[in-house]
């Protein structure tokens, strides 16, 4: 599950998954006689995270990973992005200790499998920068409960962890205080680094205003000559949903019990072959895109259009009097090139354990550095230091 965490902005590629506004930085020209002096763009600091809970999937390859590239390539050099895997956000579902470690190491291959660069972005394991805890805990001394009890995260996080419809109805049994704080920490993940942006998808919407809502009473509860958090913006982008292979009514989910379900980052050429051949579609004759009637035949178009970055009707298009069988065959051809170079990339990095360590600590020092900055003035304000 992603953590993902305006006025107008700097233009982003089509491929950029979630729905999205940009924000340009209002540029000033001043003339007097012959110079001209213009206003330099003002400062993004970008935040996003995921959780180690598994190989990423093909949903949450187009869904938000790519986009986290494109922001990464797009971003001017004024711009901070900052990566986090949330290990902390993972426990609040029960983890397997050395699957969670092991997790947490493949999940830093992928992301620089797939083009982070940490030279160009700070990419961390959130547990290793302590101060995000201690944030955590002052906003929950400002959160009122019932902010958290129309928060719908608990909810669907059960529901996808007992492989039901985000509609079941969810009873308070296995909710523990962590999944039902959960928001409370992203809030923290965010303010630590006073981020300005936030890449978002449509779940964590709510968050984002939980989040700002924080910011805001925090800002006047503790007042000084500035205000400390600033009122974080959802950088929203195109998205793609991916749908599950095999149920094309629910999402891609790494929680299903039917493995070919969903088509994961590391799976072989093979291996992706068989999960498109046995696809779920329809018995209707002809390619049409119709995601109400027809959604695993939608589906299918719409992770052709994500793979070649064409609109999902071009694509649809081009398979006028054809059928399913044409369509697999496409797709299959797309996802396996889309994802033989990361994939080729990723078992390289997996079995280099010093170079990830490396980046893990760097990345870690670069991020503890800002946030202790952050609370150092935190800690004055509330009166603990």
């Amino acid at each position: 599950m992603l953590v993902s965490f305006v006025s107008s902005f700097r233009p982003v590629s089509q491929r950029i998954i979630f729905p999205h506004c940009r924000h340009l930085s209002t540029t000033l020209a001043l003339r007097t006689e012959s110079v001209k002096h213009v206003v330099p763009p003002k400062k993004r600091v970008i935040l996003s995270g995921i959780q180690p809970t598994g190989i990423p999937h093909l949903g949450n390859y187009l869904g938000a990973l790519i986009n986290w590239v494109q922001l990464q390539n797009d971003a001017g050099p004024e711009d901070e992005l900052l990566f986090s895997i949330v290990g902390w956000h993972a426990m609040t579902l029960p983890q397997k200790p050395k699957e969670l470690m092991e997790s947490r190491m493949d999940m830093l291959a992928v992301l620089l499998a797939i083009g982070i660069d940490p030279k160009k972005s700070i990419v961390f394991h959130q547990n290793d920068v302590l101060q995000h805890t201690e944030l955590a805990w002052v906003l929950n001394c400002i959160t009122p409960i019932g902010k958290l009890r129309r928060m719908t995260t608990w909810k669907s996080r059960l529901a996808a962890s007992k492989n039901l419809t985000e509609d079941a109805e969810m009873d308070e049994t296995g909710l523990n205080v962590g999944l039902f704080t959960y928001p409370v920490l992203m809030s923290a993940d965010i303010l630590l680094y006073r981020a300005t942006h936030v890449p978002v998808g449509d779940d964590q919407t709510q968050h984002l205003e939980l989040c700002r809502d924080l910011a805001d009473q925090f800002n006047r509860t503790y007042k000084a000559k500035h205000r400390l958090f600033p009122l974080p913006i959802a950088l929203n982008t195109p998205s793609k949903r991916i749908l599950s292979l095999r149920d094309p009514t629910s999402k891609m989910s790494k929680s299903s019990p039917d493995p070919t379900s969903r088509i994961l980052f590391t799976d072989s050429p093979s291996e992706i072959t068989s999960k498109i051949r046995v696809a779920v579609t329809d018995s209707i004759a002809g390619i049409t895109y119709d995601p109400v009637h027809r959604p695993g035949t939608a589906n299918l178009l719409t992770i052709l259009a994500a793979c070649t970055g064409e609109d999902v009707h071009q694509v649809t298009k081009r398979f006028e009097g054809k059928n399913h069988g044409a369509l697999k065959s496409e797709v299959t051809e797309a996802v396996q090139e889309m994802l033989r170079g990361p994939r080729e990339e990723y078992e390289r990095l997996k079995e280099q354990k010093d170079y990830l360590l490396k980046v893990a600590k760097e990345g870690a020092e670069r991020a503890g550095e800002k946030a202790e900055v952050t609370m150092r003035e935190v800690r004055q304000r509330v009166g603990l230091a």
